[in-house]
Order: C-alpha cells, then sequence, then structure tokens
C-alpha cells in the first residue's frame, strides 16, 4: 500500500470524529475477560489492533456480541478463562501481546502467542523477565539477549510471586502485565515508575474492583509513580467502558491544521488525560495554539474538542526530554515533522522506548525528514532536528518500514512540501487509524 500527499492549496476546514483510542481498547477487551457480569464496550475503534485483543478473549472464554455499534462481553471472571484452541494470534499489536503475556501468566494452562513478521522481530524481555522472576514461565526465540515471538506462556504450576520492582523506563505496557500478573500472586505487587506512563489501567481495573492503590512520590532524580496491587480472590465487576477518541490519531490531524493552516478544524470527544496530552504541550512551546473547547471531567477519562483556528505564528525550536517525552512517546514522528518546520534546532532525549516500537523510530523518523531534505541526528535515546521554515519541505519518496506512525507523519509532511510526496510500505496505516486518508482529505487535504 502506498500513501500519496500532495501539498495543501488552501488551509484545512472542517470536523473530523477519531477512532477509539487504542491504548483504551485494548483495555476494555482485555479486563472485560475479567469481569464476573456483562461488560458493554462503545466507542471501539475499527483498528486490526484492537480487532486482535477482541478475538484474543473470544479464544480464551469470553463471549462477545454486537448491539449495534458496541458490543457486550461476558468475561470469565478472574479464575474461568479457558486454553485456547490453538495459538493467539496478535497480528502486529504489541498492546496484545504484552498485555497477554502478563494475563496469562498465572494461568494453569498454556497459550501460545504469535504475531506477524514486525511483531516477531520486537523485543518482549524487558516484559518477560520480571514475570519470570514472579514464578512464571516463558519459552520464546532468542535474539541476542533478548527473546522475540513467537512465545509460549506457562503453565503456572503454583500461585506467582509477588514483586517489588522499580522499572529502568516508564512503561504502561510492562506496568499493566506485572499488575495483571500480580492479581494472581501470592502478597503484594508494586511497579515504581521514574515518570508517569499513561494510567489507562489503573483507572480502569479500580473501575472493576481491583485492590489497587495509586502513589506519586518526590524521587530524588524527579518524580515518581507507584501502583500496589495483590493477590485477588474475589470478584472484578463493571458495567460499561466508553472508548474515546484517540489522542494519538488526534496528534496527525492537529499537526495537519498546524503546518497547513486552519480556518477551523474541529475534533470532538479526544481523551486529554494528561498522561496523553504531551504532544499538546510539545506543539505549544514550539509555537502552536490548540485550544480545548467542550471539557468533560466527569468520567474516568477527561475528554475535550480539540480546536485549530487559523495559521501558526513562526514556529520555534524546543527541547523534549524527561516526562515530556514519555507522555508523548507515540507522537514524536509528527512533532518531528513540525520540528523541521521549526526556527531552530529541536532535540529530542530521553526516547530510548522508540528503538523497540512497530520499527527503530528514531532511525526511521531520521530517515523520513531526510528524504524531506531535513536535517535529522540520530542519538542513542532521540535525535536532532534542523528546522527549515524559510521554504517547503523537498518533494520526497519515504519507506515507511511498515511503521504506520511514520506513514502518517510523513502524509502531514507531504502538505508542507513542495511537490508529490510518497509514502511506500504504509499497509500498517490499517493497524490504527484505517480512514486517516478519508480524514484529512474531509479536511481540504489532498491525500489519498
Amino acid at each position: 500500500m502506498k500513501l500519496v500527499s500532495n501539498p495543501a492549496r488552501r488551509p484545512l476546514d472542517g470536523t473530523v470524529t477519531i477512532p477509539g483510542d487504542k491504548s483504551i481498547g485494548h483495555r476494555a477487551l482485555l479486563f472485560s475477560l475479567l469481569s464476573e457480569t456483562p461488560v458493554r464496550v462503545t466507542g471501539l475503534g475499527d483498528g486490526a489492533d484492537n480487532g486482535r485483543s477482541a478475538k484474543a478473549i473470544a479464544q480464551l472464554g469470553a463471549t462477545i456480541k454486537r448491539d449495534g455499534k458496541a458490543l457486550v462481553i461476558q468475561g470469565t471472571g478472574l479464575r474461568g478463562m479457558r486454553a485456547p484452541e490453538g495459538a493467539i494470534d496478535c497480528g502486529n499489536s504489541g498492546t496484545t501481546i504484552r498485555l497477554l503475556c502478563g494475563l496469562l501468566a498465572g494461568q494453569p494452562f498454556a497459550t501460545g502467542l504469535v504475531g506477524d513478521e514486525s511483531l516477531s522481530s520486537r523485543p518482549m524481555a524487558r516484559v518477560i523477565d520480571p514475570l519470570r522472576r514472579m514464578g512464571a514461565t516463558f519459552t520464546g526465540v532468542a535474539r541476542g539477549s533478548d527473546i522475540v515471538p513467537p512465545l509460549t506462556v506457562g503453565p503456572a504450576t503454583q500461585a506467582l510471586s509477588a514483586i517489588a520492582i522499580e522499572l529502568e523506563m516508564a512503561s504502561a505496557q510492562v506496568k499493566t502485565a506485572l499488575l495483571l500478573a500480580g492479581l494472581y500472586a501470592d502478597g503484594t505487587t508494586s511497579v515504581t515508575e521514574p515518570g508517569p506512563s499513561r494510567d489507562h489501567t489503573e483507572r480502569m481495573l479500580a473501575y472493576l474492583g481491583a485492590p489497587l492503590v495509586v502513589e506519586r512520590l518526590a524521587g530524588s532524580a524527579g518524580p515518581t509513580s507507584k501502583v500496589t496491587t495483590t493477590g485477588w480472590h474475589g470478584r472484578l465487576a463493571g458495567e460499561s467502558f466508553s472508548v474515546p477518541s484517540d489522542p494519538s490519531s488526534s496528534a496527525f490531524l492537529v499537526a495537519a491544521a498546524i503546518l497547513a493552516g486552519a480556518r477551523e478544524v474541529r475534533l470532538p470527544h479526544v481523551c486529554v488525560n494528561p498522561t496523553r496530552t504531551g504532544f499538546l504541550d510539545a506543539i505549544a512551546a514550539m509555537g502552536g495554539e490548540v485550544v480545548l473547547e467542550d471539557r468533560d471531567d466527569h468520567g474516568p477519562e477527561p475528554l475535550a474538542t480539540l480546536v485549530v483556528r487559523g495559521a501558526a505564528k513562526e514556529l520555534r525550536a524546543t527541547e523534549i526530554r524527561g516526562d515530556l517525552a514519555v507522555r508523548s512517546i507515540d507522537e514524536l514522528p509528527v512533532l518531528a515533522v513540525i520540528a523541521a518546520r521549526a526556527r531552530g534546532t529541536t532535540t529530542v532525549r530521553d526516547a530510548g522506548e522508540l528503538r523497540v516500537k512497530e520499527s527503530d523510530r528514531i532511525a526511521t523518523t531520521c530517515a523520513m525528514l531526510r528524504a524531506f531534505g531535513i536535517a535529522c541526528e540520530a542519538r542513542p535515546d532521540g535525535f536532532t532536528v534542523e528546522g527549515r521554515p524559510d521554504r517547503p519541505l523537498d518533494a520526497a519518496v519515504v519507506h515507511a518500514e511498515g511503521d504506520h506512525r511514520i506513514a502518517m507523519a510523513a502524509a502531514v509532511g507531504g502538505l508542507v512540501a513542495a511537490g508529490e510526496t510518497v509514502i511506500e510500505d504504509a499497509d500498517n496505516v490499517a493497524t490504527s487509524y484505517p480512514g486517516f486518508a478519508a480524514a484529512l482529505a474531509s479536511l481540504g487535504a489532498r491525500v489519498s
């Protein structure tokens, strides 16, 4: 699949409803499996990744019925899962496979977890190693000092052992896997992070009645977050999960409006959980303006309509590091495109996790910008971008390397390039935002 992006001829204008947030969607599906009462899930996107989680819970014993646009899921409870027939295919979804590692670590049966070519090259040791310390058993494919899929999890022949662990790098996926395993462990499991990762797991498991304690600590090197749970023999139960619009997908349309200019672009019902809005803070630091309207803070996740109006003033370089890098980790490729149009040198640090995404996103982000004629230097934990605000980006052929966020970021860059931009290997856009090109086109962009 190719994407073709042409320079914008006029400011973007219109309203787009972004698909449901993938991170929350995965958790709504997987956590509904743990509920003893039926859970109604609304707002799910139609991307392939969430579909993998839905198929996974069905293999593990959940019953899923469609009611209009909603799914009604009858789960198995914590201890009612059944051994699946055959391996669970996680496709391209790293979230599905990593969360399943934690969920299945304490089950009395073995489960195979497989994925596509891209997922089969992604490192799993940072999830598997602490789970092994809890007594879980895993087999997989050794790759250097790491392990990659296909994996076999379990069976657990006795209760897992609780663990107290300090993560070197904040990671919502690792944290979630350990908390899920902790529900099946003897004793108290705690996960401490060097900064705030996404907290959807804490919000949603607490809603189901799981025993969770969240602490914000003042550490010597800055703020840390600690989440504690205990082995649980009670019941988990919920009624509904409403999945808001995905802020990560929203970031690409926001960036397009910032760069191409906007009469008025509105994105309603977007999750503005502070652990997910680092990209808005980074855009503000670069001189872009995004207004939050229609705020709703009454549910488990805060919501707002994101609005971009007018043309951005001259954009300026900034530094993205520490907490800000953690809170904008998935948006860094498109923030790099904005940085390409900013005056000065933008520096991204503390983002080593980019190395283990669908691609090595430090390498692929730099390759994308170089294709546009922008100087970008890779570093072990980030990159630098030399902005070029005085003339358009070069027309480019960009190889997305199967990474949906690189493909979408390049399409946004094409709106401010000197000619047609062609993005190769863009098939995996369907894993997160199948309607991406159509959404941009509805705002007046020439993307197909």
